[in-house]
């Protein structure tokens, strides 16, 4: 075998052929390229998870934290329902280790069960004697008091905040709008309502705050760097309720949505041109 000095590549020139340097270099070009690629360094995006419908599940156990409001909001349930579906009147309290139905009827037992203790309780508290009569309002009368009041509709709409939208509203992936901004700028209630959540136990949404305008319309405000407002406190037109941040994401902006009877629609067919 005759010695040789094998050049850069690792070829000996005197003892190959032209087809075998070539099926070598060939050979040697892609290595390099492997090597490279698997050097390189690029990081995944972080993904915002909010837009993600998650499936409903037949129930759920309620955790410290929740409300039938944020419950509801998770799986793209309209509130009134999954009170209904489980015998849960206003102001709709729930209390953690709650078996919530929401996608199937409580079974039979667990209806009779409740309505059993319910009755046992009431007689137990009830008084053995009446000395006096007390008046009270009719039922109905209250119950739509109560019903004009909350299906008061929404006179106006107007933008949470200031800035660029950077995502639109999509019915499959997306069931909000973005807004960008700086970290601290003003979030604004968009119409008068009553706060329902306040908290980041919704993944994907960060610092959340939900608003109900009337019995029909729910707004959210997602990843706050600060909220301003608490659970039950009621908020006007155009109020500063939270600041611009990035929780729960990896930018700062404004995720926004509304939901009519418990669905995703475009806040931008509600919201006033600008």
């Amino acid at each position: 075998m005759n010695a040789c000095k094998p050049d850069y590549a690792g070829i000996c020139n005197a003892s190959y052929t032209l087809g075998e340097v070539l099926r070598r270099w060939v050979l040697f070009s892609l290595v390099c390229f492997f090597l490279s690629a698997c050097g390189s360094n690029a990081r995944a995006p972080v993904e915002d998870r909010s837009a993600k419908p998650k499936a409903v599940p037949a129930s759920y156990s309620v955790q410290r934290g929740d409300t039938l409001f944020s419950i509801a909001w998770r799986y793209g349930l309209d509130y009134r329902s999954v009170a209904s579906r489980n015998g849960i009147a206003p102001p709709y309290t729930i209390f953690p280790g709650q078996r919530i139905y929401l996608a199937q009827n409580p079974p039979a037992q667990t209806r009779k069960s409740t309505s059993s203790s319910s009755a046992k309780a009431a007689t137990v508290s009830a008084p053995k004697k009446t000395t006096a009569v007390v008046k009270t309002p009719p039922p109905v009368a209250q119950k739509n008091a109560t019903k004009t009041s909350s299906n008061k509709p929404v006179s106006s709409w107007r933008w949470p905040t200031t800035g660029k939208v950077t995502r639109n509203y999509s019915s499959t992936v997306h069931k909000g709008i973005d807004i960008e901004g700086r970290r601290g700028d003003a979030i604004n209630a968009v119409a008068a309502g009553r706060v329902v959540y306040a908290g980041s136990g919704i993944v994907g949404y960060g610092e959340l705050l939900i608003v109900k305008h009337n019995e029909v319309y729910l707004s959210a405000y997602g990843h706050n760097s600060r909220l301003l407002v608490a659970e039950g406190e009621q908020v006007g037109a155009g109020q500063q309720i939270a600041e611009k941040g990035s929780s729960g994401t990896d930018t700062v902006k404004l995720h926004f949505e509304i939901r009519k009877e418990g669905k995703p629609i475009d806040p931008k067919k509600l919201l006033p041109t600008r």
